[in-house]
């Protein structure tokens, strides 16, 4: 397809075409898109937007719904207590990796939150690097 379509336009092409026996590159082929592309379109269960506001509002919508998620995931770490569990060596070290990792992303994302929206944070100079 020599076209190019808006996302929405895309997706409703997509569904248009899918239709019992056609292959997810079949119609990747027809749109000149990849088959992973159409799978996606195939699994979004939500239009996507089409203004900068709807855009923004959908953006802080996912972003609500992740940290909210976070939370939640904080809760059932604290719940289970990992250093208090008894597990093998290989265990402990993955789970303390994982859990080191995860807090490095964590502290990145606030630290860049943080500097961004200095006035409502409060934060107004750079992070400390570690040494």
């Amino acid at each position: 397809m020599t076209d190019t379509l808006t996302l929405a336009q895309r997706r409703i092409r997509v569904r248009q075409l899918a239709q019992p026996g056609v292959s997810n590159r079949a119609i990747a082929k027809e749109l000149g898109i990849h088959h992973r592309t159409v799978a996606r379109d195939l699994a979004a269960t939500e239009a996507p937007a089409e203004t900068p506001t709807q855009r923004l509002a959908q953006r802080a919508a996912q972003t609500e719904t992740a940290m909210r998620h976070l939370r939640a995931a904080g809760q059932a770490v604290d719940d289970a207590t990992p250093a208090r569990t008894i597990t093998d060596e290989e265990t402990a070290r993955r789970w303390c990796a994982d859990l080191r990792a995860t807090a490095e992303r964590l502290m990145a994302h606030a630290d860049e939150f943080a500097l961004y929206y200095s006035r409502a944070t409060g934060y107004a100079n750079e992070p400390e690097s570690a040494p």
